[in-house]
């Protein structure tokens, strides 16, 4: 074998050492592009006399009411089963109304004016023991079946690693999509991400904007809705048309509802 002289060693070790490297591409152009701004669309709204925009109104969306659950009637802090009344933030009037819901299929129906502040110990005795929630919307014939969860379950389930963890905060300027990696971003990057239009709740803008998350994170199976406190309950169920693109097609597998934990009553004293 032929050794190579030192003068064409040098040659080629230096043809090795000049060869150029491709830099890596950086970290940020692996991610996948942002969303763009989410507006409502000139359709989904018309002018009134006074230039004020208004919502038009859009289709309600939701599974068929189930025809054999037990319809409790919300009024207040009180809710109506059949021809009994109970007041839940009273134990012993609880403890009753856990036994008449104990395993069985419940239809929750919400009145104007009921707060969820005022429905904690209700939604608690629902999520421990009933079979089975849906909350009905108040304005059609349809239904939203529930997994209920607190505000300690609410940050159990934002800690489990899946994709996505898609929630809507339902605030009264509007509705905050957010995920884990951010929020879908408004026609205002510091307002909501869809503002409330003429006093009422842009649903339409709602879905198109829960339809963009879905094709983002495709294997995202359920969503939680988080209304403030001071919402009412009939409003959340109006807010449950939005996940819904036609009638029994809801986007997710599962709705998720955040209520307040229940105020602990200490012992004694």
């Amino acid at each position: 074998m032929r050794r190579l002289g030192p003068g064409l060693l040098l040659v080629v070790l230096g043809g090795v050492g000049c060869k150029e490297e491709k830099p890596a591409p950086p970290l940020t152009s692996l991610a996948p592009a942002p969303l763009a701004p989410l507006v409502a669309e000139p359709t989904d709204a018309g002018v009134a006399d006074d230039a004020v925009f208004r919502v038009k109104a859009a289709e309600v969306y939701g599974s068929e009411v189930p025809a054999k659950a037990l319809r409790l009637e919300l009024a207040g802090e009180s809710v109506q089963l059949g021809s009994e009344r109970f007041t839940p933030v009273h134990p012993g009037e609880l403890a009753r109304l856990v036994e008449r819901i104990q395993g069985k299929a419940v239809l929750v129906v919400p009145d104007a004016d009921t707060f969820f502040a005022q429905s904690s110990e209700l939604l608690e005795a629902l999520r421990d023991s009933a079979g089975e929630v849906w909350l009905k919307h108040p304005d059609a014939e349809v239904a939203y079946r529930l997994v209920l969860r607190d505000e300690d379950g609410f940050r159990a389930w934002l800690a489990e690693v899946a994709p996505g963890k898609l929630r809507i905060i339902q605030r009264s300027d509007g509705f905050e999509l957010t995920t884990s990696v951010g929020k879908l971003p408004g026609g205002d990057p510091n307002g909501p991400s869809v503002p409330v239009r003429g006093g009422k709740q842009d649903i339409a803008t709602l879905r198109r904007g829960l339809e963009r998350l879905k094709g983002r994170f495709k294997t995202a199976e359920d969503i939680c809705l988080v209304p403030s406190f001071g919402t009412e309950v009939a409003q959340a169920a109006r807010a449950l048309s939005g996940i819904y693109t036609a009638p029994g097609e809801p986007l997710f597998d599962a709705l998720c509802l955040i209520y307040p934990n229940p105020p602990r009553r200490l012992d004694g004293g």
